[in-house]
């Protein structure tokens, strides 16, 4: 009995050992299943979590795995948590956002900051400092080349020219009103004079210009007309006939006019700051200044009759395509076309024509000296 009972012990135990060890397994298999799914509900937890903190939708909740369920191992060891995703930065969202066209725009603010710097710095720094020394540029590169030509001021001129000055002498209107009327011709007036290319004109006043000044209307045109229909004068030349006419006429070749200063400058240019006449092939206009008909000239030394024959002669000579000319005998008398209103001699015309503005070059600084002489052709039939 007691070794039958002896064997069947050892059978016995060995029975209930496999069966506790089968049970220890499944306990074992149900505890690491239930780890599993306790770790993967957390981690499920993490990352489902929304702001409040709660699961995500849809999410399964934390509980043991279902017996349909594979087993899951978890890959992060137990007791460690699980890494916490990194919160993007204000940068990153941007580059994420725009890609590679957020790099360009801090470019083109820096390039656009050197762009305004470089236009709004001191001209005078840098650079141009060395631009304008001529020497080395701001870089230390070589010097620029010499010019091949370089600029020559304007030497000041001396204007001291006693003859150019207005004399003392009347008064007169210094501003009129910028318009004209036509002096009717008289009873002996109208009269052609001389053969040859017919020239008409009109003899007129400026408005506004007091008549006790120059002697009135019909004084002035009748010392016009004498004057032009004198054979010293240009039909002497037997090139031209003159003829004046009135206001009937409606195109004239020219009108001579009696002007007031101010608006001689207006029609003439300033150019030589002394009072002077002029013709003006714009309007047609020979202008005659009123300062210098009523105060003359110096160099006529006061004979006021022969500069007004000058002055009417010289402007008409204008209108009659003729330009200035210098004092071409040194004693002699001087050409009409000579600017004599200015002086007879060369010296002081051709400073004046030096001016901006002036007839440069038509007289020379020769140093020839002539005397006043109102006619183009001062002593007709001596050709």
């Amino acid at each position: 009995m007691s070794s039958h009972a002896r064997s069947r012990a050892p059978g016995c135990g060995t029975l209930k050992t496999v069966e506790r060890v089968r049970q220890g397994a499944r306990k074992s298999d149900r505890d690491i299943a239930s780890a599993g799914a306790d770790r993967a509900g957390a981690r499920g937890a993490a990352e489902g979590a929304g702001p409040d903190g709660g699961a995500e939708h849809g999410a399964r909740p934390r509980g043991r795995r279902r017996s349909a369920e594979p087993l899951r191992a978890s890959w992060q060891p137990a007791g460690t948590a699980p890494p916490q995703r990194a919160q993007r930065t204000g940068v990153k969202k941007y580059t994420a956002a725009f890609g590679w066209r957020a790099y360009l725009v801090p470019i083109l603010l820096v390039v656009t900051a050197l762009v305004v710097f470089d236009t709004t710095r001191d001209p005078g720094a840098g650079g141009a400092a060395g631009a304008a020394g001529g020497g080395q540029d701001s870089a230390g590169g070589p010097a620029e080349p010499d010019p091949v030509a370089t600029e020559v001021p304007a030497q000041k001129i001396d204007l001291d020219i006693p003859t150019a000055e207005l004399p003392e002498g009347g008064d007169y209107d210094e501003k009129g009103e910028g318009t004209w009327h036509s002096v009717p011709l008289g009873d002996s007036s109208g009269k052609q004079a001389g053969e040859g290319q017919l020239f008409t004109y009109t003899v007129e006043i400026e408005d506004g210009l007091d008549p006790g000044s120059y002697g009135g209307d019909d004084v002035f045109a009748a010392t016009v007309e004498a004057t032009l229909s004198d054979p010293r004068s240009w039909p002497g030349t037997g090139k031209v006939a003159l003829k004046r006419v009135d206001s009937s006429h409606a195109t004239p070749d020219f009108r001579v006019s009696l002007t007031s200063p101010s608006t001689t400058k207006q029609l003439c240019g300033a150019a030589i700051p002394f009072e002077s006449s002029c013709y003006t092939s714009a309007h047609g206009r020979v202008v005659i200044n009123i300062a210098r008909w009523v105060r003359g000239a110096k160099a006529f030394s006061g004979n006021m009759g022969v500069y007004q024959q000058y002055v009417i002669n010289h402007e008409v000579g204008h209108a009659l395509k003729n330009g200035h000319v210098g004092c071409a005998e040194d004693g002699g008398l001087a050409p009409v076309m000579m600017q004599q209103t200015f002086g007879v001699a060369n010296d002081y015309v051709a400073k004046l024509n030096d001016l901006p503005g002036g007839d440069q070059g038509k007289v020379p600084a020769d140093g020839k000296v002539c005397l006043p002489n109102a006619w183009p052709v001062p002593q007709p039939g001596n050709d």
